[in-house]
């Protein structure tokens, strides 16, 4: 089993790499740094609507993951977490509950990020980023005003010799969602999040979507509403502080915050997610940079398709084999949360990313090894250590 294990991470670390989680970044990041080379005329025009189709700077090929996958079918019904949502006679509570509900199933994901605006003099935008996944959401815990969602993604590569590789399982974000809660965990930057409590007439109908990375550690929360339409249903965030995402992190260090809207909307076909966003510059003491605090603004979409005769079924026996441990590291993350007001999370210590012992953890679960939950939450209070500072 041990060999297996050894055998099994660098297809986790290629992966990683891929979706853009990866600690090292490939060549993409020494050449998304050099000086843009400048023509006088392009050899060809911009390919992306708002991607500055006037500029001289002809080097503006999207980054991101560059592996092709296999051919998806898109599932052409109605899926039933819409059919349900449709149901006459429903409380507003209970539209709400089954539009989150709807975004559970079979996917094809492809994600689009492109900065639209600068708020810089001699403002030059960064490539756009492009990538693709498919995954399924499984309703990890759902107990009526509380419903979690883990996404797990389970790729198959095709080769230049249309050969077809063996299916590639990650764990991949987590988004809770919550009725009426009075607190929220949110980032304040520097790698801080806050206890933020409301009024409760601040939060009457909403929902909270927290949002986590692969590990289970806190990534955003925020409250809003949903609205209900004859054709689809749409969540809006309020204004969401974010730490960098891995496609940014991994490449630049000229910004610290990323501060937008965040919209998710239900549709019969599956699901899309809008952000707008501000890439904002803190001082070092975590307070907005008194000059030029905002750099660009950046639109962000994800489009999740639903599809059919994808095999998820080594994503299902993942999820089946480890759920008792990632069940726990939710746990001991939610009595961390209650018990600190304010909380700084490493994401990496001795050259180790934070979700490589967990990654391992589960993985060893996986090929056979026992679990026990009381002695696995010690031990994950022991991996979590390095990595947490209360404040």
């Amino acid at each position: 089993m041990k060999k297996n294990r050894q055998a099994i991470h660098p297809l986790l670390f290629k992966t990683l790499l891929f979706l853009g989680f990866a600690i090292a970044f490939t060549t993409n990041a020494i050449a998304y740094n050099e000086k843009n080379t400048k023509k006088a005329e392009c050899e060809a025009p911009s390919q992306f609507t708002f991607s500055w189709a006037l500029s001289d700077n002809c080097d503006f090929k999207p980054r991101g993951g560059s592996s092709k996958g296999v051919k998806n079918i898109l599932d052409k019904k109605v899926h039933p977490g819409w059919l349900s949502l449709q149901e006459k006679g429903l409380s507003s509570f209970e539209k709400d509950r089954r539009a989150i509900l709807a975004m559970a199933g079979p996917y094809r994901v492809s994600f689009d990020f492109l900065e639209t605006v600068g708020y810089v003099p001699g403002f030059t935008p960064e490539k756009p980023y492009q990538s693709w996944g498919t995954e399924y959401i499984y309703v990890a815990q759902d107990t009526g005003k509380y419903i979690s969602l883990q996404h797990i993604m389970v790729m198959l590569f095709k080769s230049e010799d249309g050969t077809i590789s063996a299916p590639m399982v990650m764990k991949h974000w987590r988004q809770d969602w919550e009725y009426q809660k009075n607190t929220n965990f949110v980032y304040v930057g520097h790698q801080q999040w806050d206890k933020k409590k409301f009024k409760r007439q601040d939060v009457k109908g909403t929902w909270s979507q927290a949002v986590y990375h692969v590990d289970d550690s806190p990534r955003y929360e925020s409250l809003g509403k949903w609205q209900h339409n004859t054709n689809f249903s749409s969540w809006i965030s309020g204004q969401t502080s974010r730490p960098l995402p891995r496609r940014e992190s991994s490449v630049r260090n000229d910004y610290h915050i990323l501060s937008g809207t965040n919209r998710h909307t239900i549709l019969p076909n599956g699901w899309v997610q809008e952000e707008e966003n501000l890439k904002l510059v803190l001082a070092p003491n975590g307070n907005i940079a008194a000059e030029l605090p905002y750099l660009a603004k950046e639109l962000g979409m994800a489009r999740y398709e639903r599809i059919v005769e994808h095999d998820f079924t080594s994503g299902d026996e993942y999820w089946k084999k480890s759920s008792a441990f990632w069940a726990d590291v939710r746990l001991v993350w939610k009595d961390l949360i209650a018990k600190n007001d304010s909380l700084t999370v490493k994401r990496m210590v001795n050259k180790t990313p934070m979700f490589m012992p967990f990654f391992s953890k589960a993985q060893a679960i996986v090929d056979g090894e026992q679990y026990d939950s009381a002695s696995g939450r010690e031990r994950i209070k022991l991996m979590l250590k390095p990595f947490i500072e209360a404040n």
